[in-house]
């Protein structure tokens, strides 16, 4: 009866634990598709409830005055923090748009969110987290 060499049982160690790794990575792609499915569904969500409340007339159906504010795409971006019970990342908000989450896309959407920031719709918190501003409180 022999021992295992050093290097064998180091394989052997060095094999299960890339086994673990592909596991864990293909539970991590599967928990991420389905994070952005929800994400996805629930901004989704929240564009059918503010459509439905502006066809009942129950909504403030003034257009903001800023026509890039207006456009559907910052519209989205807006839904989504309507929905949000927290600050977000740029990164979070490219999964609830279902967009890509490249550098490229999240810093696309990154430059739209300092630009609401700048006109005050959005706040940043800390660097990189975004939110709603609050309302001013009634006078």
């Amino acid at each position: 009866m022999t021992t295992p060499s050093l290097l064998d049982l180091i394989a052997e160690r060095e094999a299960a634990a890339s086994a673990t790794v592909d596991r864990l990575r293909e539970q991590i792609a599967t928990l991420t598709d389905q994070l952005t499915t929800a994400e996805t569904g629930l901004a989704e969500l929240a564009i059918t409830r503010k459509t439905l409340l502006s066809l009942t007339g129950h909504a403030n159906l003034a257009a903001p005055a800023d026509a890039t504010i207006a456009s559907p795409a910052y519209q989205q971006i807006l839904t989504v923090f309507q929905s949000a019970t927290t600050p977000m990342r740029a990164k979070d908000i490219c999964r609830a748009l279902g967009t890509g989450t490249t550098a490229k896309d999240t810093e696309s959407l990154r430059a739209r969110l300092k630009r609401l920031v700048a006109r005050q719709i959005l706040t940043e918190p800390e660097p990189g987290l975004f939110t709603l501003t609050p309302p001013p409180p009634p006078s």
